[in-house]
């Protein structure tokens, strides 16, 4: 049942996924305070990788992980009951200590690793297993249901655009927070809650208005590459997708 105390949900994806519209629809609450992937300036710092905007993303950013933490786990921002945390699986390092995560509510967004891929090489063409973040989110998934003894919701980004509202009311009902229709539909544009990597990124999302129906086309074809990339990305998709709220 929803109650008054503050929740702190911790949304895990990996990239190409749709969670700048999940975070989207979780802003557009009066009563969430929502931030983009705050661990993105220390995973570029700490790996080197080269992205987009890679120093102007470090330079606005905390590079300190454990500082980051207290901000994820500290007071939440405007006086808001709910903190909606936009995280990407590939940005918890190993080194960062999962202690932190049992002060959040942990929740996975997964999408088909085919479509993954070929929105991924579309801006990166040679990734590794690692860039897409599918055994990363099994890891988060794997430590949060042994140390909580309960499997953490699991949302599907074909379930979420086929029935966004089916979909939230569950997740809603999953982590007592009241389901709102403000959920469904937002203005375009961007938002001072987007990363300063918004304008490399979010080109699409920007000129959305809500969950946009999934594709009927059949799955993408992977390049064969990456076929060992995208065989060891689907075991941990279907591994999570056994557990998915429909």
């Amino acid at each position: 049942m929803p109650t008054n105390e503050p929740v702190r949900i911790a949304m895990w994806s990996g990239p190409r996924n749709i969670s700048t519209a999940m975070m989207r629809s979780w802003g557009n609450r009066p009563d969430t305070f929502v931030c983009d992937e705050p661990f993105y300036a220390y995973y570029l710092h700490a790996t080197g990788c080269e992205h987009p905007g890679r120093d102007e993303v470090i330079a606005q950013g905390e590079t300190d992980w454990r500082k980051v933490v207290e901000q994820l786990t500290g007071a939440i921002p405007g006086g808001k009951r709910i903190f909606y945390q936009k995280q990407m699986t590939h940005h918890l390092l190993p080194e960062i200590d999962r202690g932190w995560l049992r002060a959040v509510t942990n929740c996975f967004l997964i999408r088909d690793p085919a479509e993954v891929i070929v929105s991924y090489i579309k801006k990166n063409n040679d990734p590794s297993l690692e860039d897409i973040g599918f055994v990363q989110q099994a890891e988060i998934f794997d430590w949060v249901r042994a140390d909580a003894g309960l499997i953490p919701p699991v949302i599907d980004a074909r379930d979420v655009l086929e029935n966004p509202e089916k979909v939230l009311r569950l997740l809603c009902k999953a982590i007592g927070a009241e389901f709102l229709d403000t959920m469904l539909s937002w203005a375009p544009g961007l938002r001072e809650t987007d990363g300063i990597w918004a304008k490399h990124w979010y080109g699409e999302v920007a000129t959305s208005r809500s969950f946009r129906k999934p594709s009927q086309q059949p799955p993408p074809t992977v390049p064969e590459r990456l076929r060992a990339v995208y065989e060891r990305s689907r075991e941990c998709y279907d591994r999570l997708y056994l557990s998915r709220l429909h």
